[in-house]
């Protein structure tokens, strides 16, 4: 899958010249705010490389323009393999305009790939994608062309989204590269920027730092679960117009680590939060899983540490993978279900003042299903009394071993959820087609399955506005102002701890 870039003169030394350098999986990455893309690669040599970028409406006959704008690279000594990697931010990038752009230098380039910026403010879509978890079904081509064709259904049905948003492990065997080929091959990753998650399966090497820059990254040691020098990890976060995301390795939990990512959630909340109306969450480990992972020792651990924190920090919507399976919370405060009378599967839900949603991504590959588990009475992640199939904690809950992915509509007045099958029973489905599971379709399997695009749950969530905020704490302008337009947060800047204003909030 690699292009063979032969580099020429120049300002190259001849030691250089007669040297070809072969690139490999170029993906286009988010940035810290709209205006930036981070494009990664791996590479045969280190030799000088950029990124080249132009309006495409500049390109003639496919050739860049002499005076199209160049981004120098970083590469450095790549741990895995023995070659090198690089990355390079693009900047200044102009709204509603597409671009083209390519990786190389002097006469020779990588294949010339494009991607379009839109409207810097106002409504968007992202996508959520869970455990892509390539060679997970132990054939790496069939977990392959489900991911791809995840991709596809999903960007078809939803070609303006604007960011493709990670669950975690990208990969079954953290440094096994054959299977980020095969995560890396579809030319959409390099079309939509990927907004990477590590799982737990991504950390166990480097490869995964060397194949995805992320912006505003904090690489403390207490943001690894080992070793930073032998294993991947870091806490990150980025601005996409009305949204701050912040994600997190929650394969470092113990120790101290919980702790150090909510102080690191805090600041970043304390110091951003008031730019954005919405503070979203992204991790891996889902801490209100519905399948085998729900009683995990390391789950039962965050759920003691982080949702009192979430709610008094003011976050809105907790995305979670893991567990290969799909659920969808209640509205979670304080670690307990905020309203008892919200019904199961309701598709509108008032977000009330520290209402958390959480939702968990099945398999967007389709190589891993995990079936839904039973709650067990009196643990801490029992049944629900309205439905006591399910966990207290959780409205909706599905498992049909058929792909399927999240779509999050951002509107000034709500957040939209909808999880959305991208496959049926047939191939591309590996678990499937390789009889690592015993049924597929609803009701476990005694129904068929339903078409690609139909949706398996939907919820519009009404935020707890800052006009809102204001009224409970007797605080602000009362003009239902949220931060990015000026008026006050109260409920974001508080610490985890908590505080006499969150108190009066209660």
């Amino acid at each position: 899958m690699g292009v063979v870039v032969a580099f020429g003169t120049g300002q190259m030394s001849a030691a250089f010249a007669d040297e070809p350098a072969t690139l490999t999986g170029i993906i286009l990455g988010v940035g810290a705010k709209e205006s930036q893309r981070v494009v990664s690669w791996y590479s045969s040599t280190d030799t000088a490389q950029v990124v080249q970028v132009a309006p495409t409406d500049k390109l003639i006959d496919g050739q860049f323009p002499k005076n199209a704008v160049t981004f120098p690279a970083t590469v450095a000594a790549n741990s895995v393999n023995g070659g090198f990697n690089g990355h390079a931010t693009i900047d200044g990038l102009k709204k509603d305009t597409a671009y083209s752009y390519r990786v190389g230098a002097g006469d020779s380039w990588s294949p010339t790939y494009s991607f379009k910026t839109q409207d810097f403010k106002g409504d968007f879509d992202f996508l959520f994608f869970g455990d892509p978890q390539i060679g997970s079904s132990g054939n790496v081509a069939k977990d392959g062309e489900g991911w791809k064709d995840t991709l596809d259904v999903a960007l078809t049905a939803t070609p303006n989204a604007e960011l493709l948003v990670s669950g975690g492990d990208q990969v079954e065997t953290a440094n096994t590269e054959p299977q980020w080929d095969a995560f890396l091959a579809p030319d959409k990753l390099r079309q939509y920027p990927w907004a990477a998650t590590i799982g737990n399966h991504d950390v166990g090497g480097k490869a995964y730092e060397q194949h995805f820059w992320t912006p505003n990254t904090d690489r403390s040691a207490s943001y690894y679960k080992g070793s930073p020098d032998t294993q991947s990890g870091g806490d990150y976060w980025y601005i996409y117009k009305d949204v701050l995301f912040i994600d997190i390795n929650s394969n470092a939990y113990a120790n101290g680590a919980d702790e150090a990512h909510l102080g690191y959630i805090t600041d970043v909340i304390n110091q951003q939060g008031g730019k954005a109306k919405y503070t979203v969450l992204v991790y891996h480990h889902s801490i209100y899983s519905p399948a085998s992972h729900a009683n995990d020792t390391d789950n039962k651990q965050r759920r003691q540490d982080f949702p009192t924190a979430f709610s008094n920090l003011g976050v809105d919507l907790v995305l979670q993978g893991h567990d290969h399976s799909y659920s969808r919370s209640y509205m979670i405060k304080n670690g307990e279900k905020a309203n008892p009378d919200e019904q199961p599967g309701a598709t509108q839900v008032a977000q009330g003042p520290g209402g958390v949603i959480y939702v968990t991504a099945n398999s967007a590959s389709g190589s891993k299903y995990y079936d839904l588990t039973a709650p067990i009475p009196g643990s801490d992640f029992g049944p629900d009394p309205l439905n006591p199939n399910s966990h207290w904690a959780n409205s909706v809950e599905n498992q049909e071993h058929v792909r399927t992915y999240v779509k999050v509509e951002v509107r000034d007045d709500k957040l939209v959820v909808e999880n959305i099958r991208s496959s049926t029973c047939a191939a591309p489905n590996a678990a499937v087609e390789l009889g690592k599971v015993k049924w597929c379709g609803p009701n476990n399997g005694a129904d068929a399955a339903p078409p690609v695009g139909s949706v398996v749950d939907k919820v519009a969530i009404q935020p707890y506005t800052a006009k809102d905020k204001g009224k409970q704490n007797g605080t602000g302008n009362g003009n239902g102002d949220h931060p990015a337009q000026g008026g006050p947060d109260w409920v974001r800047q508080q610490d985890v701890a908590g505080s006499e204003t969150l108190t009066a909030l209660n």
